[in-house]
């Protein structure tokens, strides 16, 4: 799985590509820990360059959620599509944290 992250306004926008399975859950992971290790506590992950994700990888996102809840943060989401955004329907995923179709709509404060 491959990153980008990028800052825009308040917000850490990280872009994971790829797979988001058992083998790189933790990956991402990682990367929101060392994002928040470095004071970034309101993200926006951008899901549109993610073709697959597992429950490892729901189970990631809500690790990393807990650990920006604990310090005040939060973590919102865009460019759910295909698969992904099934996934997110089906689990609950979409009623559980902040949703958008763009990630423009996502970085509104």
């Amino acid at each position: 799985m491959d990153f980008k992250n990028e800052k825009q306004g308040a917000f850490m926008v990280v872009v994971p590509a790829g797979r988001m399975d058992a083998v790189t859950a933790p990956e991402f992971e990682q990367e929101c820990e060392r994002l928040i290790q470095s004071g970034e506590l309101k993200m926006v992950a951008d899901m549109s360059a993610l073709e697959y994700i597992s429950s490892a990888g729901l189970r990631s996102i809500l690790a990393t959620a807990k650990k920006l809840k604990g310090q005040q943060g939060e973590i919102r989401f865009c460019g759910l599509e295909g698969m992904v955004e099934e996934v997110f329907s089906i689990s609950g995923f979409s009623s559980m944290f902040p949703v958008f179709d763009t990630r423009d709509d996502a970085i509104k404060d």
